[in-house]
């Protein structure tokens, strides 16, 4: 009995111990039978164990991706959020504020399965040129830098210089929920990042890049709120991304070689050259002379199980690869007319700006207009090289849809999160900058079908509960199993004879 009970005793401690730990650190399938789970992975180990079990290549063994993931199963909405903390590919460690939405749910008339997709692409700096052909929004005809951490070696070129790391500290934000279980807040910030501005020209054919950088600056932070509001008795939910761009603090300007190369360095109080100060123009002074102006790109697709769909502008324009100025909103329709989807930027169409050199505690902000609008998708997205780190992370990310809805992992594994295949990219431009701190939530809406009825019991009990009931389940099996034993053993044993 004493053996018996030390074995429960065990049992128990071993579970209580090395269950919770696998959750955390291990994408399961199960998984996305819960309400909603967030935890960090190496998705890259995911990949690798789904690719084992089902046939399929592989990613190199070198390479790793932290993700934070979160999920919410809710009155018929899946939503799954996945946001990069680092990657490395064996030789660099890198921290590129990659961001991808997923929802899959039935639309709200017809009752269709949809998946809607939607990732943060980069941050890219621009200044209108005299042949812009859209003011205060980046084009082909402007001056454009891409603001990218790629895996640049800059030792070897900069030996005799100190640039900061390209891994910069990320913060997540945990998953939390209203009482009711209708809101849901999550997020990720990225602080000291440290991005190169790389040269960029858009053709109609391609797009290129300068491979050595132009400037290295390091933000504050570059921070993605996210609050998902489902209404089912609107049939529908309401998800608002608001974003941060931190303010520069440290600029590097290449502007010549000889034998060395020369560049000044810029922060809040002056010019430096090679650790001597030069003169008192500061970083936003920099910026602002040059006329420097920030945006962000994204890109959004949908997937429709036996169907099409397409994206027009309020104005009624269809909006995949155009360069179209968008006033409002992007709307989402099958190809029948049935709407499914909205992207709303006239709901918060102003940014705020936050201007350091008059307020240093950020408190205080003036309000301009935002500009948004489409561009053509290949001048971007054909970009492997500049994009890789992206590509490398974006293609497996459909995997997990094989659990929301096997039927449209398919149709949408090749498209989903495929840039070139987009159903739009859209640029938010903030044409006021200087390099301060800048904050705006653009926000999109999807009109989901009546929910089902809620699951029983089981889908609302608790970690604890659901781990409490295994531990109860094996207690009584191993009971139970040597119980039976015994009794085998005393049916077993021969009678003793009569006196």
């Amino acid at each position: 009995m004493k053996k018996l009970i030390g074995m429960i005793l065990a049992f128990c401690l071993i579970a209580s111990t090395l269950l919770p730990a696998s959750a955390v650190d291990q994408l399961l399938k199960s998984d996305f039978n819960k309400v909603s789970f967030a935890k960090t992975i190496d998705f890259f180990d995911y990949v690798k164990a789904y690719a084992l079990l089902h046939g399929m290549k592989k990613p190199s063994d070198n390479w790793r991706a932290y993700v934070y993931l979160t999920y919410v199963n809710k009155s018929g909405l899946k939503m799954f959020y996945a946001g990069l903390c680092n990657i490395s590919n064996g030789m660099v460690d890198l921290s590129i504020p990659l961001q991808t939405l997923m929802l899959y749910y039935k639309t709200q008339n017809k009752s269709r399965d949809i998946i809607v997709s939607s990732s943060f692409v980069m941050l890219m700096a621009f200044n209108d040129t005299t042949q812009s052909k859209f003011p205060n929004s980046p084009d082909v005809n402007d001056n454009l830098w891409a603001s990218l951490s790629l895996g640049f070696n800059l030792e070897h070129y900069f030996s005799n210089a100190s640039f900061p790391a390209l891994t910069s500290k990320t913060e997540i934000y945990p998953l939390k929920h209203s009482e009711d279980g209708l809101t849901w807040t999550w997020g990720m910030r990225y602080t000291n990042l440290t991005a190169i501005w790389w040269r960029t020209f858009i053709r109609e054919d391609n797009h290129t890049y300068v491979k050595l950088p132009n400037v290295i600056t390091t933000y504050d932070e570059l921070t993605f709120n996210y609050t998902l509001e489902i209404k089912p008795d609107e049939n529908k939910a309401v998800l608002r991304q608001d974003h941060t761009i931190g303010r520069i603090r440290n600029l590097w300007h290449f502007w010549g070689w000889f034998i060395v190369p020369l560049y000044n360095r810029y922060n809040s109080s002056g010019c430096y050259r090679y650790g001597k100060k030069i003169s008192n123009e500061t970083v936003y002074d920099f910026l602002q002379r040059h006329k420097i102006k920030m945006s962000v790109i994204n890109f959004q697709t949908s997937v429709v199980l036996e169907r099409k769909t397409y994206c027009k502008s309020t104005s009624g324009e269809n909006v995949t690869d155009r360069d179209l100025m968008i006033d409002s909103t992007i709307s989402t329709y099958c190809d029948d007319g049935e709407k499914v989807f909205d992207t709303n930027f006239g709901v918060k169409e102003n940014y705020k700006l936050f201007n350091y050199t008059r307020d240093p505690t950020e408190t205080e902000y003036e309000v301009y207009k935002a500009i948004t609008r489409t561009c053509e998708i290949h001048g971007i997205a054909q970009n492997s090289e500049l994009l890789k780190f992206h590509n490398s992370l974006l293609k497996y990310l459909p995997l997990v849809i094989a659990h929301m809805r096997p039927e449209l992992f398919q149709k949408a594994k090749e498209t989903i999160t495929n840039m070139t295949k987009a159903k739009y990219l859209y640029i938010i431009s903030y044409p006021n900058y200087s390099g301060f701190r800048i904050e705006h939530d653009p926000v999109y809406t999807a009109y989901i079908a009546s929910p089902p009825e809620e699951g029983g019991e089981a889908d609302k009990r608790s970690p604890l509960l659901g781990f409490m009931t295994l531990v109860a389940v094996a207690v009584t099996v191993i009971i139970l199993v040597i119980l039976a034993l015994a009794v085998i053993k005393l049916l077993k044993r021969k009678p003793e004879s009569e006196t």
